[in-house]
């Protein structure tokens, strides 16, 4: 079964021989779906805020 995870330390060792990207892309996959839910999880707070009217 595919992982994110599992790619990028499958790759980690080609880092060294200049092909960084097949490390880095499954990093920044994860790193932009951790600031999505962020930005959604903060904008359903803001939104949902009876204090904040």
């Amino acid at each position: 079964m595919p992982s994110w995870g599992m790619m990028m330390k499958e790759n980690y060792a080609y880092i060294v021989l200049h092909k960084a990207y097949l490390s880095i892309a499954p990093g920044i996959a994860i790193m932009l779906l951790v600031l999505s839910f962020m930005l959604i999880g903060n904008a359903m707070r803001n939104a949902m805020d009876i204090r904040n009217t």
